[in-house]
């Protein structure tokens, strides 16, 4: 399937139950990297908005960038209301913005789809000469015996789970990426809390778990509701993630 099109029919959930990122991250570049809210940025790969939320509220402006129509709409449905966000059809490879114009580019849950060799030629074109890359990863833990057990059922039940995992992206690649320039990972606590129907919705706003009447998904909806009953704590379950954040320059 054309990366660019998998979450076509994933827009609800995705809005739904998709975790945000930790407003630390605001600080965090701020303190570090002087990015302040006066600094422009361009979010490749901004979906239906998650991570042009985060600094939308922080009083940035935004230049969401996203080859998904159905995607992109929603994020203007949902973001119209800050005048600093700018809804932009292009794509990591072919962003449509205009040279020197970006202070910080950011990619939210995106970088493992890009074409990374033409991913970093646009980039270096379209930032300032300080300008930085932040990459950002929910990464959901495998610790506790549900989360174990919910990975399981991915990994039965999904389709290219394996293929398109963004832990497919290990450091030697965000090194390449970055290289000759240094780098820095910072982590993040996060989490998520959910009843049953969230659980239901955070599943199915994955592209590579069988979509509702799709094959496979009766299958794969009972055995959430069976894992759900096992593992429920005051009828909600907890997801961990730990928020990675590159940084560097290209």
């Amino acid at each position: 399937m054309d990366s660019t099109q998998r979450f076509s029919n994933r827009v609800e959930n995705y809005v739904k139950y998709r975790p945000d990122y930790p407003i630390e991250i605001i600080a965090y570049l701020r303190d570090q990297y002087k990015l302040s809210s006066d600094k422009v940025i361009a979010d490749i790969g901004s979906g239906t908005g998650i991570s042009s939320t985060l600094f939308l509220n922080a009083g940035y402006e935004v230049y969401g960038v996203e080859p998904n129509k159905e995607m992109r709409d929603k994020s203007i449905t949902l973001l119209t209301h800050f005048t600093g966000f700018h809804p932009v059809d292009g794509t990591a490879e072919e962003p449509n913005l205009k040279s020197k114009s970006i202070d910080a580019i950011i990619a939210g849950q995106a970088f493992h789809w890009f074409d990374r060799d033409k991913a970093k030629a646009a980039f270096k074109k379209i930032l300032k000469s300080k300008g930085i890359v932040v990459l950002l990863w929910n990464e959901r833990l495998t610790d506790s015996p549900f989360e174990k057990a919910y990975d399981e059922l991915i990994m039965q039940h999904g389709i290219d789970y394996v293929k398109v995992d963004h832990r497919n992206i290990d450091t030697p690649a965000i090194e390449a990426f970055f290289a000759p320039q240094p780098f820095e990972l910072t982590s993040f606590e996060n989490r998520q809390v959910f009843d049953y129907e969230g659980l239901k919705g955070r599943l199915l706003s994955s592209s590579y778990m069988p979509a509702e009447g799709e094959k496979g998904s009766a299958e794969m909806i009972a055995d959430l509701e069976d894992l759900f009953s096992q593992y429920k704590e005051n009828n909600v379950i907890q997801i961990n993630y730990e928020t990675k954040m590159y940084v560097g320059k290209v």
